[in-house]
C-alpha cells in the first residue's frame, strides 16, 4: 500500500516531566495534547511502521501525557503506548520485512512515535502477530494488561499462598487476573469503590470483594486479613488505601506497587513492620519484567492469545472514539466506569 507523507495525531504539549503532579484523572485534553499533522515516521533498523487500526488508553498513558510516568515526554510527538494495526513498512533488516502485511499488537515503548496517530513506529521484536480469532479491541489491549496479569500471577504462585489482595478491582487488569487466579483455585481479595461491581467480580472468581468507601471497610479488611492471611498485595492505587491494607497484612508480606491512581501521600504507618515482621515494599514495571524474563515472554503472549480466542478473557469496551473527536470526548469517556476506551484513527 502507498504510505502518505503526513498523518494526523494527538501530539504532546509538554516536554520531559512535570513539576506539579495532578493525579490520575484526565480532567481535560488541552493542557497535555493537541491535534495536529506530522510527517509519517520512517522506521529505523529493527523497527516497523504500522498503520494503526485501534489504540488503547491505559492509566499509564494518562500518567505519561501528564509528565508523571517513568519515561520523559517528547514535545510534538504522538502519545499512546499500545495498539493494533497492520505493518506496512520496515527497515532493511530481514526479520522486520517478513512481518509486512501482518496484523499485530504492538507497544511503542521508547520510540516516541505513539499509537494515538494514523501511523506508529515500533520495534519489530515487540510486535505480536495476531491470530484471526482475536478482535481488534483485544489486540489493541493485548500487551499492557494481559502480560502484566500473567507476570504478576507468576509472582503470586511463587509465593506459595492461595490468597492475595489487589486494589482497583474493577479495572481491566484486575478482572483478567481475578479470572486467571480463580481458575487455578486461588483466592483473590479485591477492593473497589461501588457495590454494583461486587457480583460481577465474585462471578469472575474473587473470594472477597471489599468496598473501600463502605463505613465498615476497615473492620471487614481486618477480618478478611485474619481469615485469609494474604502475603502478596498488588497495588495500583497507593495513598491511604494502600497504607491501610499493608498495615493490616501478616508477617512476611510483600507490597508490590505498579501504579499510583491516588495522588495523596502514601504513608508507611508502622515502619517497625519492615524490621520485625519482615515486610517488603517493591515496584513492578512490565517493561522491566519483559527484559528480565525473556524466557517467559513468548509463553505469556501465547497464553494471552489463547484466552482471548476461547472467550476466557475479553476486553470490556466503554467507547471507541474517532481520532477527530478525541479532544472533545476522551475525558468524559475515561470517567465512565467498567471498561476500556479506544481511539480509532
Amino acid at each position: 500500500m502507498t504510505v502518505p507523507s503526513e498523518m494526523k495525531a494527538l501530539l504532546l504539549v509538554g516536554d520531559g516531566y512535570t513539576r506539579t503532579p495532578s493525579g490520575s484523572v484526565l480532567e481535560a485534553m488541552e493542557p497535555y495534547l493537541e491535534p495536529g499533522s506530522i510527517a509519517v515516521p520512517t522506521p529505523g533498523p529493527t523497527q516497523v511502521l504500522i498503520k494503526v487500526s485501534l489504540a488503547s488508553i491505559n492509566p499509564s498513558d494518562v500518567a505519561f501525557i501528564k509528565g508523571q510516568y517513568g519515561q520523559p515526554r517528547a514535545k510534538g510527538q504522538p502519545a499512546g503506548f499500545e495498539g493494533v494495526g497492520t505493518i506496512v513498512a520496515s527497515s532493511d533488516e530481514p526479520y522486520p520485512k517478513s512481518l509486512i502485511g501482518k496484523r499485530v499488537a504492538f507497544a511503542t515503548g521508547v520510540t516516541n512515535w505513539g499509537s494515538w496517530a494514523e501511523y506508529a513506529v515500533a520495534e519489530a521484536a515487540v510486535c505480536i502477530p495476531l491470530l484471526d480469532t482475536i478482535r481488534d479491541e483485544d489486540g489493541a489491549a493485548m500487551i499492557v494488561n494481559p502480560l502484566t496479569a500473567l507476570a504478576m500471577f507468576d509472582i503470586v504462585k511463587q509465593e506459595g499462598e492461595k490468597a492475595f489482595i489487589m486494589t482497583a478491582g474493577a479495572s481491566q487488569l484486575c478482572k483478567l487476573l481475578v479470572g486467571l487466579a480463580g481458575e487455578e483455585g486461588f483466592r483473590p481479595i479485591v477492593t473497589m469503590r461501588r457495590d454494583d461491581q461486587i457480583v460481577a467480580l465474585k462471578e469472575l472468581g474473587a473470594a472477597h470483594v471489599l468496598n473501600e468507601r463502605a463505613p465498615d471497610f476497615k473492620t471487614a479488611l481486618r477480618e478478611v486479613m485474619k481469615a485469609e492471611q494474604p502475603r502478596i498485595f498488588l497495588d495500583a492505587v497507593t495513598g491511604p488505601l494502600g497504607s491501610a491494607i499493608f498495615d493490616a497484612m501478616p508477617k512476611r508480606s510483600r507490597w508490590i506497587i505498579y501504579g499510583r491512581l491516588d495522588p495523596e501521600v502514601t504513608v508507611i504507618r508502622e515502619p517497625g513492620q519492615l524490621i520485625f515482621q519482615h515486610k517488603h515494599i517493591e515496584g513492578f514495571w512490565l517493561s522491566e519484567w519483559m527484559r528480565q524474563h525473556r524466557d517467559r515472554r513468548g509463553p505469556a503472549i501465547l497464553e494471552a492469545q489463547k484466552r482471548f480466542s476461547d472467550g476466557r478473557w475479553s476486553t470490556d469496551v466503554t467507547a471507541v472514539v474517532p481520532l477527530a473527536e478525541a479532544m472533545a470526548r476522551l475525558p468524559a469517556e475515561l470517567a465512565r466506569p467498567n471498561g476500556k476506551v479506544f481511539i480509532r484513527p
